[in-house]
């Protein structure tokens, strides 16, 4: 992850996007709220964009997503992709899934923040970010099998492996709306908190998450992910071999030395 130093994109105005940033955190705000942040191609290809800076900006050390207005993300728009036909439909979710890769594979942690709808393509969003916070009134769901179509933006993997796969078919195939509180339940979200504290809590998360190593926190995503694409073994060789590279960096010796020194660590991502 290289520096940037005052990268353009920081300065730049989007059509569906607002982005902030609170020193070494940068807030990604989906911006349709007239439409509920629904995913349309201009949102999709400028999230494509924004995340592949941020993953080259090693000024930002943690992300917040969250949604304008009062809902994270209702889906994908339906009005524009009603008139596709398969070969749309096909160049469409292949960026889509371009994008899930890079939110997934992004150096920095994610926080989803999540207020109002998060459903469909919305919900799946929160399902690429590594933690996820909700507003009491959060609504989940996968509707898509309702409208004649599956989920195509990961929810038939990613929700797999955040809940039983009995849990997950009776959403998909379902196609029901959940509250915060059942999802909290479920496993699929980390923590409910009451509307007016949502962005207080994503922000305190990812002020934490700034403040720890980043090279230990990169081996540690890419370990995790790793699960879900190899057997155990495979898994736990890139895992021991992470855990050892880490000895050879500034943060390691940082940390271990400012505990025996009874300190706090100052870590520097070498």
């Amino acid at each position: 992850m290289g520096k940037t130093g005052n990268p353009v994109y920081r300065q730049k105005e989007y059509q569906t996007l607002l982005l902030e940033f609170d020193d070494d955190v940068a807030i990604l705000r989906l911006n349709r709220p007239e439409a509920n942040n629904a995913l349309n191609s201009p949102m999709l290809d400028e999230l494509i964009e924004v995340i592949s800076q941020i993953a080259d900006d090693a000024d930002i050390k943690a992300l917040i997503i969250c949604g304008a207005g009062k809902s994270f993300s209702a889906g994908g728009d339906i009005e524009s992709f009603s008139t596709f036909g398969s070969a749309e439909a096909r160049e469409f979710v292949d960026r889509v899934f371009h994008l899930e890769q890079l939110v997934v594979d992004l150096p920095q942690p994610t926080v989803a923040a999540i207020s109002g709808f998060a459903l469909g393509g919305g919900m799946e969003i929160a399902l690429m970010c590594d933690l996820r916070i909700a507003a009491a009134n959060a609504r989940f769901g996968q509707p898509e099998v309702n409208l004649g179509i599956i989920p195509g933006a990961g929810a038939t993997q990613r929700l797999v492996q955040n809940v039983s796969l009995c849990q997950a078919k009776e959403m998909i195939l379902l196609g029901e709306i959940i509250r915060a509180e059942e999802a909290l339940q479920l496993g699929f979200i980390n923590k409910v908190v009451p509307l007016d504290e949502l962005m207080e809590g994503a922000r305190k998360w990812a002020k934490k998450l700034a403040a720890k190593p980043p090279l230990a926190l990169q081996a540690a995503k890419k370990a995790i992910n790793a699960a879900w694409s190899c057997d155990i073994e495979t898994g736990m060789k890139m895992e021991c071999e992470a855990w050892g590279l880490l000895y050879d960096t500034e943060d390691q010796k940082e940390g271990m030395q400012a505990l025996l020194e009874k300190r706090k660590p100052v870590f520097k991502g070498r």
